[in-house]
């Protein structure tokens, strides 16, 4: 008896699993399309090669990125983590805003080399390799950029997506940038890969922080089969229902 009502558990695990995986496809797809309708007409990003999802942003993270980039004034962007973003960043720079700014902060020097033979990247974009370290978070060991005290400047939209993520208080570093935030300051910062729980980590101090520094933020969570963390100051709160 006990047997067959583990079994029978077990059956609706795996069931709420299955349902849980087809949701998550189904708002991916309707994330693609919505991402492909938001980019008619703007031919240079039509025609951009993008590898979607996996270690890249998925649907909701890239359409979210081209609302921020279009409708709101951006000129200073601090990306971490190379990659399929960065093309479109690079490719928004190069044909609609000459005048932005783009640094990106890579881990390694091999992909930013692999990357840059096959992507002619904007002149407005900087790539800076900071090597991957790890340090101790609330007693837990994360992935961080060595010398990130290299960036010293401000900028108005933060990508979160890099280094390599971790079990715990994953991506940490923006932490670190925060902590030089005054209310006076104006931005957006994007968190890829929400859904996992050292970014959730990572976020909640963050929150914390803003919130001590009496800076007041607006948020909101997007979800395909990844979940992206919008986290804007009043200028930019209407980002938080695009």
């Amino acid at each position: 008896m006990f047997q067959k009502i583990k079994n029978f558990n077990r059956l609706i695990r795996a069931n709420n699993e299955l349902l849980t995986a087809n949701n998550s496809l189904l708002r991916e797809l309707e994330w693609a399309h919505i991402f492909h309708d938001s980019i008619k007409g703007k031919k240079p990003l039509e025609n951009l090669s993008l590898n979607v999802g996996r270690w890249a942003g998925n649907y909701s993270f890239f359409y979210i990125l081209n609302r921020i980039l279009f409708d709101y004034d951006i000129n200073k962007i601090l990306e971490f983590g190379l990659g399929e973003s960065s093309k479109f960043i690079s490719t928004y720079i190069d044909n609609y805003d000459k005048e932005c700014e783009h640094l990106i902060i890579e881990q390694d020097e091999n992909w930013k080399e692999v990357f840059l033979s096959k992507f002619s990247l904007s002149n407005q974009c900087e790539v800076q390799v900071l090597d991957m370290i790890e340090k101790e978070v609330y007693g837990y060991i994360t992935n961080s950029y060595k010398n990130l005290d290299k960036v010293t400047s401000k900028y108005d939209l933060y990508i979160v997506d890099g280094p390599f993520g971790s079990k715990r208080y994953s991506r940490n570093d923006i932490i670190t940038l925060a902590q030089k935030f005054d209310p006076n300051d104006e931005f957006i910062i994007l968190i890829d890969d929400h859904q996992r729980q050292g970014e959730r980590d990572t976020s909640g101090e963050l929150l914390k922080m803003l919130k001590a520094k009496k800076i007041p933020i607006f948020k909101n969570t997007f979800r395909g089969n990844k979940e992206v963390l919008l986290i804007a100051t009043k200028k930019y709160k209407y980002a938080t229902s695009i």
